[in-house]
């Protein structure tokens, strides 16, 4: 094959596939350059005056190299990755790194090489991490474990790319013992290290960067991005569904810095990727704000690339893997052609490939293991008149900690003619029976309950209502369908399968997407607040690393005590 690249690079036989008539990104000079991109056995041989075996206009329109997402959760889009290729590939999209944090939470080690043996259907690149923090805190129960025993296990096979987000900072910089060991075995097989250090700054910010962690996404201000690409580390501007900041926190990209950038979604969902895009979504937002878009197609390709020792990625130039996207332009950014190893794999925001029969192995089906629930199960008996209630901030998933007066009768608390909620978090792994119970204020909904079992980082069953009965009702359609999206309303129960994990959903992209925003209407109907994503917004509610107060199923739990606390306020 080698003499074969040779001989098609010096033009004495014919490419296999020459792209003719455009312009392209060369991220190794920061321009855009003209000229015919040749393709022999899936790589590029040349760029100049070529002739092939099979020849493809692009009609002034620009290639770039295929993007890639440099930090992104596929469990997020709530699609099989078969179904998430589909979607992102069309937009120019050929490789991600794929942390399956959200699945390993439930499934354990089986849910990692769910991840990695599904994506092999496809033409996109799906480099796995394995996940650092299962669970994310001892303060919820989980539905698997990953010890630094686990990770030295796991870390060095083939399916396994690096260490996932290291969220657990703390434990970092106490040094705490299984914290260490699976720091350690990771930089043992050479891997990269993904981190989470939000507001990490001086010299905490010096000590996890000495543990051996090079990325960071949770960076919320120019500033805060600034000092730690100085320090070295490698910064993700993250564009997903709930958490934009490319904008803002781009402003820190200057000519000196910008190699240190990556982009990233994170969580993306499935109809907000058909909508808006995926990391092309990102670079128009980017170019928009003020980038340079050639800057900006260098962070979405070569930065990433390199960062995660990707190689034969992220250019194109001779030798470099023939993964190229075509765009009308550097401003839109709207997707005309994907080729993956030299071959068509979408045109015009269609994918051209069939992924066959989807993989889905019994160890990630049937994962709701939860008794009946009854309405009494929701009753919230306060010792006095005041209670604490979290509220959450339209366009965040930061919530506010407040102080209710709230009334009681029969022993239960009584919220008609308030803005108060009941939410409880049910435990669906292990059977321990435990519920936890909260007040949510300022969500709008009445007259019914939302349920899911999407509930990060554990993903437990997540319950939202204002009477018992509907609440009930809208659980036990979770337990009977194996998990997904629920809303019950007056004895009326509607669903949405999440099959896999209670996680994802086996249906094509296209059913899917009617499907949730038929149901995600008819939340909004009930009175949820257009600012809230109706069920997702619920699913951050028991993430215990945000502030300020959150709900597992062992309780309330108040994020900078960093402890459980009673609902009782003093």
């Amino acid at each position: 094959m080698i003499g074969k690249c040779i001989g098609a690079a010096l033009g004495k036989t014919k490419a296999d596939v020459v792209l003719k008539n455009g312009s392209y990104v060369n991220v190794f000079t920061g321009e855009v350059e003209r000229g015919d991109i040749a393709i022999t056995g899936g790589r590029i041989v040349g760029i100049g005056a070529y002739s092939g075996e099979r020849e493809i206009d692009i009609g002034g329109k620009i290639a770039v190299p295929g993007l890639i997402d440099a930090h992104v959760h596929i469990e997020s889009s709530q699609l099989s990755p078969e179904e998430y290729a589909r979607l992102v590939v069309p937009h120019g999209t050929t490789a991600i790194i794929a942390d399956p944090h959200e699945i390993a939470n439930v499934c354990g080690i089986s849910g990692v090489r769910y991840i990695a043996d599904a994506a092999r259907n496809t033409p996109l690149d799906v480099k796995v991490m394995l996940p650092s923090c299962v669970p994310a805190t001892p303060f919820e129960t989980s539905g698997a474990t990953l010890s630094g025993a686990d990770t030295e296990r796991y870390i060095g096979e083939p399916y396994v790319w690096g260490l996932g987000e290291f969220m657990n900072a703390p434990g970092v910089l106490n040094g705490d013992a299984d914290v260490l060991r699976k720091l350690e075995a990771a930089h043992a097989c050479g891997k990269v290290v993904d981190g989470h250090a939000p507001d990490l700054s001086g010299q905490a910010l010096n000590a996890y960067i000495a543990a051996g962690i090079q990325t960071d996404h949770e960076c919320a201000t120019p500033e805060e991005a600034a000092e730690k690409v100085a320090k070295g580390m490698y910064v993700h501007l993250r564009e997903g569904s709930a958490t934009r900041n490319v904008a803002a926190v781009g402003k820190a990209v200057n000519e000196k810095n910008f190699r240190r950038f990556l982009f990233c979604t994170d969580d993306r969902h499935a109809a907000d990727l058909k909508a808006r895009g995926h990391i092309n979504n990102a670079l128009r937002v980017a170019v928009a704000a003020g980038m340079d878009p050639v800057r900006a197609v260098t962070i979405a390709t070569l930065n990433a690339a390199e960062c995660y020792r990707l190689c034969g990625k992220g250019a194109i130039a001779p030798s470099f893997d023939a993964d190229i996207a075509v765009f009308d332009d550097l401003k839109e950014f709207r997707c005309a052609l994907v080729l993956k190893g030299g071959k068509t794999v979408a045109e015009r925001g269609a994918a051209l490939f069939d992924t066959g029969k989807k993989f889905l192995p019994d160890a990630v089906r049937d994962t709701v293991h939860l008794a009946t629930v009854a309405p009494s199960q929701f009753c919230m008996r306060l010792k006095g008149e005041r209670a604490l209630a979290m509220r959450l901030t339209e366009g965040s998933v930061v919530t506010e900690k407040r102080v209710c007066t709230v009334a009681s009768r029969g022993g239960d608390v009584a919220l008609a003619g308030t803005d108060l909620l009941k939410l409880a978090v049910i435990e669906r792994h292990r059977g321990t029976g435990n519920i936890g119970l909260g007040l949510l204020e300022g969500y709008g909904m009445h007259g019914g309950a939302l349920a899911l079992t999407v509930a990060h980082d554990s993903h437990n069953l997540i319950v939202l209502g204002d009477n018992n009965e509907d609440m009930a009702a809208a659980a036990n359609e979770l337990v009977r369908i194996g998990g997904g999206l629920a809303l019950a309303k007056g004895g009326s129960v509607q669903s949405l399968p999440l099959d896999i994990a209670g996680l994802m959903s086996s249906l094509p992209a296209e059913e899917y997407i009617a499907r949730s925003e038929r149901l995600y209407e008819e939340a909004y109907a009930m009175g949820v607040k257009r600012g809230f994503d109706a069920f997702m917004s619920l699913s951050f509610l028991a993430l215990l690393v945000i502030p300020s107060l959150r709900l597992s199923d062992k309780g309330l739990f108040d994020v900078e005590k960093f402890a459980l606390v009673g609902i009782d306020a003093e």
